[in-house]
């Protein structure tokens, strides 16, 4: 096997990592953008999840084939599982977020009969359709939805996909039959808006009123059309593999033996302030799994690492403690390095309008990310790796050099080498902006060797 380019370690303050001839073509690896086209991965928009193409190239770089055993702690929408099964590869995944689990399941099953499948979907099309041209002038969505989802929608196009809606759940089929449509329906929500439903956030006030109505049956169907190719495409020639989707928390022990995984990769959530739960409200709105801001918090939000001060309660903690005592033990230059951002946060945050609890943030986050990196070290055979898409942040200008303490946890609980080979630099587009800060910022992959 062809041995990974050595790249230089990167002392504990960081110095900038030298180019390295294979970085010219990975500056996407950190992005969606690869996926939002490729077959399966396209199938839920999700900004949080990275390239399937460097989930390839790290499979390929370690030689990785049918039999061998990947792990990735936040699996997400399934980008690292979906890979491994198009080859053959074991995997196990763990994601904390219900709804992103619940697409990547989906996206992952694959055992259908394409012959069947393909004449149950053009039946269940022309009866949809039906259903919804015989029910619409009936049909009453008022006091269905929570006003969220009324401002995203021209009234025509809402009652349109909430009789598709209804057309999915009541119609007797097969349920890995109905899990697929309801996620062609679910990744034609955005489509059919006439707000702004682009990434990150939902923008409703974009709907000014004056758009003509879209066909939401016609995305529905063609978005479903295009999921049944895929499946044809990379199903019908799929090697056996077992793959684990559990829905769990990464930080706990799972059921993943000891020395099980050869090859570790994911994308931990950034320290931006990011708020995973939030970007799924739409989507969960729209199927009643959720009604409210609380609904969303107790549902999805608690049970994700932190990485948003969405998901502080400021009363719960006292700052001077909220770095936890385990990594001070550890690693006590790291901790240092750690709480002296926490400090700073903390005074700056009081001279802030918005006075955001990034203090905390911070210090929440590192505490979550080392159980993380204890668990993956566990399964994790000798000398595996452990690859993380990562960025850095500045929040309130104080800079947190995010690769590069996770880097130093990593070394102190076991991991012998570490490496870090920069992507692309980050936030340049927000240059002109004066409420932003001006440091550089930097995305890229730390490798770690058990």
């Amino acid at each position: 096997m062809e041995q990974p380019t050595q790249l230089p370690l990167f002392p504990l303050q960081g110095d900038q990592p030298q180019n390295n001839s294979r970085d010219t073509h990975l500056k996407d690896f950190g992005t969606f953008k690869d996926s939002l086209k490729a077959p399966v991965h396209s199938w839920f928009r999700y900004p949080a999840g990275y390239s399937y193409k460097f989930v390839d190239y790290m499979f390929s770089e370690n030689g990785l084939g049918t039999g061998r055993w990947v792990y990735d702690p936040f699996s997400g929408t399934g980008t690292t599982l979906v890979c491994a099964k198009s080859k053959g590869i074991n995997a196990v995944g763990i994601e904390a977020h219900a709804f992103v689990h619940w697409v990547a399941s989906v996206k992952l099953y694959w055992a259908f009969d394409y012959v069947r499948l393909y004449q149950d979907i053009n039946a269940l099309i022309r009866h949809g359709r039906q259903f919804v041209a015989e029910t619409m002038k009936t049909a009453d969505t008022t006091g269905v939805f929570p006003e969220l989802v009324y401002k995203c929608y021209h009234p025509q196009t809402l009652k349109q996909l909430y009789l598709l809606r209804e057309f999915i759940t009541q119609t007797p089929m097969d349920d890995h039959l109905r899990q697929l449509l309801k996620l062609a329906l679910t990744d034609s929500l955005r489509d059919a808006a006439a707000a702004g439903t682009g990434w990150p956030y939902i923008a409703p006030n974009k709907n000014t009123g004056d758009k003509p109505p879209k066909d939401a049956v016609q995305i529905f169907e063609e978005t479903l059309k295009k999921m049944c190719g895929h499946l044809y495409t990379v199903g019908k020639d799929a090697a056996a593999s077992e793959i684990q989707n559990i829905l769990g928390d990464s930080r706990q022990r799972q059921a993943i033996a000891d020395h099980q995984i050869d090859l570790a990769l994911t994308s931990p959530p950034y320290l931006n302030n990011y708020d995973y739960a939030d970007r799924t409200r739409l989507e969960t709105y729209f199927w009643g799994i959720t009604q409210t801001w609380k609904d969303i918090t107790q549902q999805y939000r608690d049970k994700l690492i932190v990485a948003a001060t969405t998901q502080i309660v400021r009363g719960q903690y006292v700052v001077a403690d909220a770095l936890a005592r385990t990594i001070l033990e550890l690693d006590s230059r790291t901790y240092e390095q750690i709480q002296q951002s926490v400090q700073e946060l903390s005074k700056r945050r009081l001279t802030k309008g918005g006075k955001k609890d990034y203090d905390l943030m911070v210090a929440l986050y590192f505490n979550h990310i080392l159980e993380v990196l204890k668990e993956t070290y566990r399964v994790l055979v000798p000398n595996a790796k452990f690859y993380l898409v990562l960025g850095d942040s500045a929040p309130y200008g104080v800079h947190i050099p995010t690769e590069q303490i996770i880097a130093q946890l990593a070394q102190a609980i076991g991991f012998r080498e570490r490496e870090f080979l920069e992507f692309r630099k980050r936030g340049g587009k927000w240059k002109n902006n004066p409420q932003r800060h001006n440091i550089e910022l930097r995305e890229g992959v730390l490798i770690l060797t058990k």
